[in-house]
């Protein structure tokens, strides 16, 4: 399969870049210098979201001569550089909702492991059962996967499949809004991950190091050279990829990142855009994040309700030994503020092998966990998250009819849960959600209409109505799941010493979708969003359930 991705679309317009912060010096009559005020960058749209209010924020915008640095039509929002007089002057004449762009941070770390080693030993795929899918003959192709990350190198693995064809559609830049049949990648943390999912080459033994080794790839760089990002990058990767999705079959986004929650799930500009992309019918694969073990920890994009949110676990550097496989200590847990369990899956993320050039970024600050050659190691949700994009690709490559609801719901169901030697749970739903993702079984399943049930995603688009999950706290700090047993009770400061990852463990995984409450949360009384313009304080309170699974927003002046 020999592919192009400058042949088949067209380039989009270069954005000149503004900073995000400006002072300006202007010399005055007197000789005297004058300071401009101090600029932030904002997301910004009209409180009424219409495709009519759009046209008149950007023709407000020109009166102004304020120019965005984005555009994204995905959630109908500007980016803009404002001074705070000129957001105010602004929100006197325009009804607004003003998210500032917030920065995220990628989710894998270098990771000390064996030393020095040549074509280190590929074990991740009889690890999670995808040798088994590949004895079948699939091997994830006729499946794009897009990496929204710091670029791909172009390496033999990544670029070439198992036939040696060409599976490198190449890179959009979102930094800069360009197409490139370049690398782009300088910092080495894109390829490592796009490498688990989709490397085609064999360790000495003839295994296969990646979970999808004739996936196709595209590269959304998202990222700088220091692993650096905003929402308004991120947002235009997004938006990019739905404009392309059907040219190159792109069917999974891979979102190896996450930031700090600052807002409801839909409230979220990022998270706004996702929800878009995903009611496209692309799979978003997000990190649950390395801000673990302790309880809602969960970031964003991991805290959208409706995606594949994907957390850790290690096999104790033995892998041919499951006894000792644990859940990783890194590893964000739930639940999300809203009552969601998450992540819904665990994926190896502990000392994972993966390509990464010798002039990379974090090759050559931590050599140390370099080959010398072609391979490093890292450790990171980043690094899970691209386990079940690989494995989302083979269950695409089985069945290209299933959707992104319909992938959800098989990998949940396929999982395999981790439990004690009585058969109770070793963690925690809010820890290993489903259990350990598991290949063949997840291609196998027949399980039907088990995710997000009860969930609406045109009406939470639209803003008619929004959701929140099962989950809540009881008075003694533990948590739990509404009318399920003490089974799904969760005390954080009990630790697990022994269990076995096990699938004839049945739990009742499919009600984590949201029901109906009699009482509100009861997190910390003290428990506040850090947020710029949504509101000034929060109170739980404002949630109001009602008996049709939706929660009115109060504040909607």
């Amino acid at each position: 399969m020999n592919v192009s991705l400058g042949k088949i679309i067209a380039p989009i317009a270069l954005v000149g870049f503004i900073s995000l912060t400006a002072w300006i010096n202007n010399p005055s009559p007197s000789n005297k210098t004058q300071v401009e005020e101090t600029k932030q960058s904002y997301i910004i749209s009209a409180k009424n979201r219409t495709l009519q209010n759009y046209k008149r924020l950007n023709n407000k915008l020109g009166a102004m001569k304020i120019k965005p640095t984005h555009k994204l039509d995905i959630i109908d929002s500007v980016v803009v550089n404002l001074t705070e007089k000129q957001l105010k002057r602004l929100e006197r004449q325009f009804a607004l909702n003003v998210s500032v762009n917030h920065q995220v941070q990628l989710s894998g770390e270098p990771i000390k492991g064996w030393g020095k080693w040549k074509k280190p030993p590929a074990v991740l795929n009889d690890l999670i059962d995808a040798s088994s899918v590949h004895d079948s003959n699939n091997f994830g192709g006729g499946v794009t996967i897009g990496f929204l990350d710091t670029g791909l190198d172009r390496l033999k693995g990544v670029s070439k499949d198992l036939n040696h064809d060409n599976k490198f559609w190449g890179t959009y830049d979102a930094i800069n809004d360009r197409i490139s049949q370049k690398d782009l990648e300088t910092n080495g943390h894109g390829t490592h991950v796009a490498s688990i999912a989709g490397n085609s080459k064999h360790d000495i033994n003839g295994k296969i190091y990646g979970v999808a080794p004739n996936a196709a790839l595209v590269s959304i760089k998202v990222f700088n050279e220091d692993g650096e990002s905003s929402y308004a990058d991120v947002i235009r990767g997004i938006e990019w990829a739905l404009q392309v999705k059907d040219q190159i079959n792109l069917r999974v986004l891979n979102l190896s990142f996450g930031g700090e929650v600052r807002s409801y799930y839909w409230e979220d500009p990022l998270n706004q855009a996702i929800m878009k992309a995903w009611q496209a019918g692309i799979v978003i694969v997000a990190s649950a994040g390395n801000n673990g073990p302790d309880p809602m920890t969960i970031g964003v994009p991991g805290n959208n309700p409706y995606i594949i949110t994907v957390g850790a676990m290690t096999d104790g550097y033995t892998a041919d030994n499951t006894g000792d496989d644990t859940l990783a200590t890194f590893s964000s847990a739930g639940p999300t503020y809203e009552g969601f369990v998450k992540p819904e899956i665990v994926a190896p993320g502990g000392h994972l092998t993966g390509l990464m050039a010798f002039d990379s970024k974090i090759a050559i600050e931590h050599p140390e966990f370099h080959d010398g050659g072609r391979y490093f190691q890292m450790s990171g949700t980043s690094q899970a998250t691209a386990v079940v994009s690989g494995v989302v690709a083979l269950m695409l490559t089985d069945n290209p009819s299933l959707t992104p609801d319909e992938v959800k719901c098989k990998l949940m169901d396929s999982a395999h849960t981790a439990t004690t030697d009585d058969g109770a749970l070793a963690y925690s739903v809010f820890q290993q959600g489903s259990g350990v993702v598991n290949a063949i079984d997840a291609v196998n399943s027949s399980a039907l209409n088990c995710a997000n049930t009860g969930l609406d995603i045109e009406q939470d688009i639209a803003g008619t109505q929004h959701y929140a999950g099962p989950a809540n706290m009881d008075d003694e700090g533990n948590y739990y799941i509404e009318e399920l047993g003490a089974e799904y009770i969760w005390n954080p400061s009990v630790n697990v010493d022994s269990f076995v990852w096990t699938p004839a463990f049945q739990i009742d995984r499919f009600v984590w979708s949201p029901t109906f409450a009699d009482d509100r949360f009861i997190w910390s009384p003290s428990f506040q969003f850090n947020r710029f313009v949504w509101s000034p304080t929060f109170e739980v309170d404002r949630f109001i359930w009602s008996p049709t699974l939706f929660i009115n927003w109060v504040d909607q002046q």
